[in-house]
């Protein structure tokens, strides 16, 4: 894993050497996990000039949440409680004479910016943008693999819920006992705050749990996620509660379940993010529920969920090979609730059999 590292810090490196950076600093958590394999609290990695260096306050904490960085990396710890460890990668540059300094100005507040900018004057500071999230956005077979296995533990907690009775439990205890069984499967913690909602609620993105009771002929709509080794995956699923679907349940499940296949398919190298949005979407628009949706039809996953690249209407740029993408309309009828399915997947060519689909529940319209 070491080399893995290296390569994808040496990758960081060419592309600020290809801007005019000496040097990269970088602070965002997720960016830092990508480069170094760990991430403790409060951590920065300098890339160049030189030897590469991981800086961690004095009193980081130990977590296996957190990673483990890469053995084969400097790991400089302040010597002072409450170092700002920005300000130190900033001295470490200064004293090697560079001359240059590019940082994540999207993630750094305006005090450790002056900060920085105050302890090396002399320092002319660049954007990095998003260098790094870009080269985050295709992953490796190692990160695919983690990426599988979060997915298999989160089909296996949602097999286990749709197996036991439902029927009077409030939308807050099953959102804790899915957490619970991704837990007891191997799953680090959870991707997102699980979601469940029932009845009136259902369909809801990103619906927080209440005290709502399950009732007969609910629908039930669940959105959960593990998160293993750091990498997280998304399912959506909706169902019908302890009898047959009305007819407008049937109708409405097959409108979403049109429109998620419509954008699955899509799914190809090459394709633009924006198509991807546009298949799922004109399903839905031309069955007269064009108001209201969701502003994109999926997103990115990875190091952190909804991450690049966004599956919008606006949204520019191409698919690539190896990229993990959500594809997850919805349509909520207010008073009524409405349906949401949402699939993990990752963007193959057709050669190789087409996307790949992580999470595997069955997308039937179950009564349960």
């Amino acid at each position: 894993m070491s080399e893995l590292y290296a390569v994808r810090r040496g990758r960081l490196r060419d592309r600020c050497a290809a801007s005019g950076s000496a040097a990269a600093l970088v602070s965002r958590p997720a960016n830092v996990r990508y480069l170094a394999g760990g991430a403790p609290p409060g951590s920065v990695l300098l890339v160049g000039p030189g030897e590469d260096a991981l800086l961690c306050p004095r009193t980081a904490a130990t977590d296996p949440l957190d990673g483990r960085p890469d053995e084969q990396l400097r790991v400089k710890v302040l010597p002072v409680p409450g170092g700002d460890t920005v300000v130190a990668a900033a001295d470490l540059v200064a004293a090697s004479g560079a001359a240059s300094l590019a940082v994540e100005e999207h993630h750094l507040t305006v005090a450790r910016h002056r900060a920085l900018s105050s302890v090396a004057p002399g320092l002319r500071l660049n954007d990095l943008a998003g260098a790094v999230e870009q080269l985050r956005i295709v992953k490796d077979e190692d990160e695919i693999a983690c990426l599988r296995i979060s997915a298999e533990i989160t089909d296996q907690a949602l097999g286990e819920l749709l197996e036991s009775i439902l029927v009077g439990r409030t939308e807050r205890h099953l959102a804790l006992e899915l957490e619970r069984r991704l837990v007891d499967h191997g799953a680090d913690g959870t991707a997102f705050p699980t979601s469940v909602a029932t009845g009136p609620n259902s369909g809801l993105s990103r619906h927080r749990p209440s005290d709502r009771r399950v009732e007969e002929g609910d629908f039930l709509s669940v959105c959960l996620g593990a998160n293993y080794r750091g990498y997280r995956c998304e399912i959506g699923r909706t169902f019908v509660i302890g009898t047959t679907p009305a007819d407008w349940q049937i109708e409405l499940y097959d409108l979403v379940f049109a429109a998620q296949r419509a954008g699955r398919e899509a799914l190809a190298p090459g394709v633009e993010y924006r198509e991807v949005d546009r298949a799922a979407r004109h399903v839905l628009d031309a069955a007269g529920h064009g108001e209201g949706l969701a502003p994109r039809t999926g997103h990115g996953v990875g190091l952190e969920m909804e991450e690049d690249p966004q599956l919008a209407p606006a949204a520019m740029g191409k698919l690539d090979a190896c990229v993990p993408v959500t594809v997850e309309p919805g349509v909520h009828l207010p008073g009524r609730g409405g349906v949401r399915i949402d699939d993990t997947l990752v963007v193959r060519p057709e050669a190789d059999g087409g996307p790949e689909l992580l999470t595997i529940t069955t997308k039937e319209l179950l009564a349960l």
